[in-house]
């Protein structure tokens, strides 16, 4: 292809936008880690020393343990249900001939291009009007699993897609009922996926705020603490949390993409031996 004389500025252009994009996009992050390390009551330029003071205030923080654990608390009672429940629908939007099968798959998949705001409104007036429910972990776990539940779908649902039938179909051939078939072929091959749909809702429960806020009650989550503190000003403790919180999501997200990776070399294994065969 003929290349225009300006193709070599061209690029290089590109290249230093795309570089102050990732600037602009994770200095602001990188400052937050290294200011929870700042001596300074007040963070700041400059930096006038690096203690981990604030590391140890946060461990010393009753109301602020008492929020992580119970963000903790949601978020493993949230990524068993979702798992559970996203797996269960994964198979039916698949396997179950159903009608209709892309306004079913629509309507599973909507809360995810809903906005936050007018699903946390939705479940503050469900729960509190409708119900009659009083705000606790309780309508929180509901409101993330609203949330969480459609991510698990399209993750399993996707593995099962991609899923070879013929070795079910062999272990059928070999006498396996189709209980044994789903218990000894077809869920530890799609294990993996399952496992990644399980962390990333753990990731989205512990992150989500806009849905917390509107469905908490009097027991604070992670988020809100972290709203709250932030309202009468920032301080390196915050910034502490915050790091913390940043490395347990970022070490989710990768256990996920790792489970996801395995799942991909599993299919493209079971694809390679059955061209063999």
């Amino acid at each position: 292809m003929p290349v225009s004389r300006h193709g070599g500025t061209v690029r290089w252009s590109l290249r230093l936008v795309f570089g102050a994009l990732i600037v602009f996009l994770y200095l602001p992050i990188l400052f937050m880690v290294v200011f929870s390390f700042d001596e300074g009551a007040t963070p700041g330029l400059p930096i006038t020393g690096f203690t981990l003071h604030w590391y140890e205030a946060m461990l010393n923080n009753r109301v602020l343990l008492r929020a992580v654990g119970n963000s903790i608390i949601v978020a493993v009672i949230v990524s068993i249900l979702a798992t559970i429940i996203g797996t269960m629908a994964a198979f039916v939007l698949v396997r179950a001939r159903i009608r209709f099968p892309n306004a079913t798959r629509i309507a599973f998949t909507l809360p995810i291009m809903v906005p936050g705001v007018l699903i946390g409104v939705s479940l503050l007036i469900y729960f509190a009007r409708v119900l009659d429910f009083s705000l606790s972990l309780g309508t929180v776990i509901a409101g993330h699993l609203v949330v969480t539940v459609p991510f698990v779908v399209l993750i399993v649902a996707s593995r099962l897609q991609s899923f070879d039938r013929f070795l079910e179909w062999a272990a059928a051939d070999l006498g396996a009922s189709p209980r044994q078939a789903i218990r000894h072929i077809v869920l530890p091959l799609i294990a993996p996926a399952i496992l990644a749909g399980a962390l990333i809702s753990v990731t989205l429960s512990i992150d989500e705020f806009v849905i917390t806020w509107f469905t908490v009650g009097s027991q604070p989550t992670l988020p809100t603490f972290i709203y709250t503190r932030v309202k009468f000003g920032v301080t390196p403790e915050v910034n502490a949390v915050a790091t913390v919180m940043l490395v347990l999501t970022l070490g989710t997200l990768g256990l996920a993409g790792v489970a996801m990776g395995r799942a991909r070399r599993l299919t493209g294994r079971m694809r390679r031996r059955r061209q063999a065969g």
